[in-house]
This record gives C-alpha cells, sequence and structure tokens, in this order.
C-alpha cells in the first residue's frame, strides 16, 4: 500500500491539535535554580560570543535551559523585576524552549514562566524540522539540541504605550536575546540567531498563541 504524506495545511492543522491537547494537560517541568555568579567574567563572554551554525551531537543538561531561560526572562527581584528592562515594567515577552537533546526533558516545546521558574509544556514532539522549514529552509538549525524562541505579546504594551509600544517589545526581545547569547557562552555553548522566518508558520509549527509573536529563535548547542 502506498502511503500518502499530509499536506502541509494537514500537517499544520496536527500540530495545533497536540499543542492544544498538551496545553489542556497543565504538564509543567520545576527547573534548577539558576546560578546568580560565577567566575566567569562578562567581559570574556562578550569577547568570546560568536555566531554558530553548527553543532555537534552532545545533548543539553536541563540545568543549561534552566539558566538559559533565567537570563532571558527570569526573576531577580521579590516586586517580580526580571533579568531584562521592560518598558512600564510590563513584560510583554514570552520565551518558549524547542526541545530535542535535552537531558530529563521529554522532546516538545515548553513555555518558561518565570514567576515560579518552571516550563509548562505547550507541544510534545521534536519540533526542529517544522521549525527550520519555518524559517525559510535554514536547516543547520535541525542540529541544535535545543532552540529558544522569543515572542512578544505585543497588546500588553501597546495598551499603555500605543503602537509606540510595539518598538519596545522589539527593544526588549533584542535584550533577552542578548542576554542569552552571553550566558550560552558562559556555559561553554554556542549559539546562533535566526530571524528570518515566517510569524504564522513558525506559531504552527510550535503551537505558539495567536497573540504571541515570534522575533527571535537562538539555537543553542555545543559545536562541532
Amino acid at each position: 500500500m502506498t502511503s500518502v504524506k499530509p499536506s502541509r495545511r494537514a500537517r499544520v492543522i496536527m500540530l495545533a491539535m497536540t499543542a492544544s491537547v498538551m496545553a489542556q494537560a497543565g504538564l509543567a517541568v520545576t527547573l534548577p535554580e539558576p546560578r546568580r555568579d560565577s567566575s566567569y567574567p562578562l567581559e570574556r563572554a562578550l569577547a568570546e560570543r560568536r555566531t554558530v551554525r553548527e553543532f555537534g551531537p552532545a545533548a543539553l543538561r536541563l540545568a543549561d535551559v534552566a539558566q538559559l531561560a533565567w537570563a532571558a526572562q527570569g526573576v531577580i527581584a521579590p516586586s517580580g523585576r526580571r533579568t531584562t528592562p521592560s518598558a512600564g515594567a510590563l513584560y510583554p515577552l514570552e520565551v518558549y524552549i524547542v526541545a530535542a537533546n535535552v537531558q530529563d526533558l521529554a522532546p516538545g516545546v515548553y513555555r518558561y514562566q518565570p514567576s515560579l521558574h518552571r516550563l509548562a509544556a505547550v507541544a510534545e514532539g521534536d519540533r526542529r524540522s517544522e521549525l527550520a522549514e519555518a524559517a525559510w529552509g535554514q536547516r543547520w538549525m535541525e542540529q541544535a539540541p535545543a532552540i529558544l524562541v522569543i515572542a512578544a505579546v505585543e497588546r500588553r504594551t501597546t495598551a499603555k504605550y500605543g503602537q509606540r509600544g510595539v518598538r519596545y517589545a522589539h527593544m526588549e526581545a533584542g535584550h533577552a536575546a542578548q542576554n542569552a547569547l552571553l550566558q550560552a557562552r558562559a556555559l561553554d555553548l554556542d549559539a546562533g540567531l535566526v530571524g528570518a522566518f515566517t510569524d504564522a508558520d513558525v506559531q504552527a509549527a510550535l503551537g505558539l498563541p495567536r497573540d504571541a509573536r515570534p522575533l527571535y529563535l537562538v539555537p543553542v548547542g555545543k559545536s562541532r
């Protein structure tokens, strides 16, 4: 019997349905506590940071994922202040982890919950291939054991600042991405950065909410 490959639209529908089921299940992963000090100087991370597009087979540790998520959007004060500045302290960003080869973490898509320092399951399975396709065929991304996705719910900021709030959200995404890139280097990891993708395709591939606009993709791992 000849197998029929599902159409792109059918795949998108199946991915969205799976994501909906996962979200309703409320599955969550508590993360190791982030470190707040180390012997790795910031100046060294700045000097050694490079864009990497080739990754080896080494898995990431769950502690590494925890540290990267915290660097991008972690809470640093009882008031709820985070590692990145935010216009009006409105925090429009959402950080998602596309996990494929992470120790003690099943392949899938997870949303980082800063106030709880944990991951909430969004969708199951390795989504790197679909994400690479949404990023205009950048297949090198499929080598990364994990990919951080920085998205913005712009209405959180535009409700106060109007259309200029969109700019503030984009600026904040840059802050978060740079934090993650420097943290990766301090963990002796390598990272790439991707801004070329179709927003709707990324949302469909990962099961993101319609109002979470993807702005930045950060593949992370160990270079070859």
